[in-house]
């Protein structure tokens, strides 16, 4: 897996140590940058596959533009800090911080660090995957049971009946079910 990085340094050293190590991984830095002032706007425009911010105490504006990534363009992040306060690293966690390192860095811890953060991402995005889609399917059979419902009361019909009526129109009108009951469900209130 070769990884597109974004890193994130004030101390050139520091940087080219961790560019160093990376390459020699086989990933690429596309874009270096010293100032985490327009993080959201720098990812947004070189879209990395891995962030990778090393700086000694981030402030609240570095992790509001975390949250911000992770909310509108997810991304593994690995922030490497030498702020130690535990509600400070739990901020960083709930901003999206993948993996947070303490103690600096040498190059070999960094390839491991970066794996393990790129398959707890994915892994979380997986989880926040299966949830939405929970979520969704969970509201559609409420607004499919309210069709049946409505065509029960009106049209006296058993439950078994009425989901077969959907279903049957869905089938000859080409469309999704749950379409279909929103649509009876928006017929019958625009009639009330």
């Amino acid at each position: 897996m070769n990884l597109r990085v974004m890193l994130v340094d004030r101390d050139p050293q520091r940087a080219e140590l961790l560019e160093a190590a990376l390459a020699a991984a086989g990933h690429r830095v596309i874009a270096r940058i010293n100032d985490d002032a327009n993080l959201a706007a720098e990812v947004a425009k070189r879209q990395p596959d891995v962030i990778v911010i090393d700086m000694e105490a981030p402030g609240r504006d570095t992790l509001e533009q975390m949250r911000e990534i992770a909310r509108d363009r997810p991304k593994p992040i690995i922030l490497f800090s030498d702020e130690r306060d535990p509600a400070y690293i739990r901020q960083a966690v709930q901003a999206g911080v993948s993996a947070y390192v303490v103690d600096g860095l040498s190059r070999d811890r960094v390839m491991p660090i970066v794996e393990v953060a790129v398959a707890r991402f994915r892994e979380f995005q997986s989880l926040r995957d299966e949830l939405e889609s929970a979520k969704t399917e969970l509201a559609d059979r409420k607004v499919i049971d309210k069709a049946k419902g409505l065509l029960m009361q009106k049209k006296k019909m058993s439950e078994d009946a009425a989901y077969q009526f959907l279903r049957k129109t869905a089938m000859s009108r080409n469309l999704k079910l749950i379409e279909v009951a929103r649509v009876l469900i928006a017929l019958e209130e625009t009639l009330l």
